[in-house]
């Protein structure tokens, strides 16, 4: 871990040392998990930790005259993450794309603005936001975990069909839209230079949370087809929305995994099987990290039954 900023707490005598150890302890722990990594020059990876309350992970790109972030996090996430960039360049943190509009890759958007930056998501996203984003919003804390009073919403104002692109010469990241697949508007960022993928939700990869599959305009079907065009690329780093990097082959994990559930899913309501039912029935535990998270998987068991249903 890096050392934190240097920071001065009285020391008090006795029962004071308790507390001067305590808040030492309550300050570390808050404190950035992992390093920031250098997966490239001057492209960087900032890893989400879900335990911290700041999901997502993040990617960030240096480019001759700004930079552009993927994806904002939570506003506590984005002003540790702002800090951790302005450690690798003091060039602006001109842009941050929004991957999809999920309250953890979005809300912290207003630090970003706040710093200059302009928001920028596939216009589908845009759309969302605005949407069921909103019904995200009046929920704040409850999705959070965290005080969102000092906070604000902000939309994008750069949008796109299908693909925007940021080449300098040096570096170029490929903006893609994929969706719908786990939400209507998911869209990738892809280095082709460097063959860095961030996926978003598309693909995470040890989130002790797990995917979410219970988004209104998921579609699993097209889901399992992304997630085969995405491991045909060649990627040699994919960065997902959550959890750890790895190779092209964490892709194909995360499509094992939700073709399977998929599978069994239909299969039971084709035989007229409960939801909790399914629940109990459904074995998932060979498929690596995605497999053993019991509450994951029983949660999105039970949202892919309803949806299949048409009960939502």
């Amino acid at each position: 871990m890096e050392q934190a900023d240097r920071i001065t707490i009285p020391f008090f005598k006795v029962k004071g040392v308790l507390l001067f150890l305590f808040l030492v302890n309550n300050f570390y722990l808050n404190a950035q998990s992992r390093p920031v990594q250098a997966l490239a020059p001057g492209v960087f990876y900032y890893f989400g930790d879900e335990l911290q309350k700041k999901s997502a992970n993040c990617l960030w790109v240096v480019f001759k005259d700004y930079v552009l972030a993927v994806d904002a996090n939570y506003p506590w996430g984005a002003e540790e993450i702002l800090r951790e960039i302005r450690k690798t360049t003091d060039k602006p943190v001109r842009f941050v794309f929004n991957t999809h509009y999920h309250h953890d890759h979005t809300w912290g958007n207003s630090v970003f603005v706040d710093s200059g930056a302009v928001v920028v998501a596939s216009r589908v996203t845009d759309g969302e936001m605005r949407t069921l984003g909103q019904v995200e919003w009046d929920r704040r804390s409850a999705y959070s975990g965290g005080d969102m009073g000092p906070y604000r919403r902000e939309f994008p104002s750069l949008t796109f069909d299908r693909r925007m692109v940021f080449d300098d010469g040096t570096h170029r990241v490929e903006l893609i839209l994929m969706g719908p697949a786990h939400t209507a508007g998911d869209a990738v960022a892809w280095l082709p230079k460097e063959k860095i993928l961030a996926t978003g939700d598309l693909c995470v990869n040890g989130n002790p949370w797990g995917n979410n599959v219970a988004d209104k305009n998921a579609d699993y079907d097209r889901w399992l087809r992304v997630l085969d065009s995405l491991a045909s690329w060649g990627a040699s780093t994919v960065i997902p929305g959550h959890g750890d990097p790895g190779g092209s082959g964490i892709l194909k994990q995360q499509r094992d995994y939700l073709a399977d559930m998929l599978a069994q899913v239909r299969k039971g309501i084709e035989t007229g099987k409960s939801k909790e039912d399914l629940v109990k029935e459904i074995d998932l535990s060979k498929h690596p990290v995605r497999g053993g998270n019991t509450v994951s998987n029983h949660r999105s068991i039970r949202a892919m039954y309803d949806k299949l249903k048409g009960l939502w």
